[in-house]
């Protein structure tokens, strides 16, 4: 039983289920590269990972990730991540940090807006990431 749920564990990363897997620009439908180019025509130098199923593309600053943007295989906008200051973060999440994960750092913040248009942010911390509202009421971990 624990050989089976290894190799179950070991084909799910593989394919990429569990983690973020790097792409060729070939490996992505075009789709998806087609509505990354018409609603952000300026983006250039994009990096491309698949994750749970969807396609992201990360361009700009100098990481080459200060936006991350998402769309399904059939090339639908998921959400877009911008990278914004640590300090930029509604007033409520480093508290919250400070309080419920002890010792924590934030490394990374971002302003997450959906295809909705609703905006939440995100705290990375090591171990993953912290989702908040507009508010800076924790949501969940990501």
């Amino acid at each position: 039983m624990k050989r089976k749920l290894l190799f179950g564990f070991i084909a799910a990363l593989l394919a990429g289920n569990l983690m973020a897997q790097d792409l060729k620009s070939s490996a992505v439908p075009t789709a998806v590269k087609t509505a990354l180019s018409r609603k952000y025509p300026k983006a250039t130098k994009v990096s491309w990972e698949k994750e749970k199923g969807n396609y992201e593309a990360n361009w700009g600053g100098r990481s080459g990730e200060d936006n991350s943007v998402v769309f399904t295989p059939a090339g639908s906008f998921v959400e877009i991540v911008q990278a914004i200051a640590i300090s930029a973060l509604p007033p409520a999440v480093a508290p919250y940090v400070a309080t419920h994960y002890k010792g924590a750092k934030i490394k990374e913040a971002g302003k997450v807006t959906d295809a909705a248009g609703k905006t939440m942010y995100e705290a990375e911390i090591k171990g993953g990431d912290l989702i908040f509202d507009e508010k800076g009421v924790f949501i969940k971990e990501d």
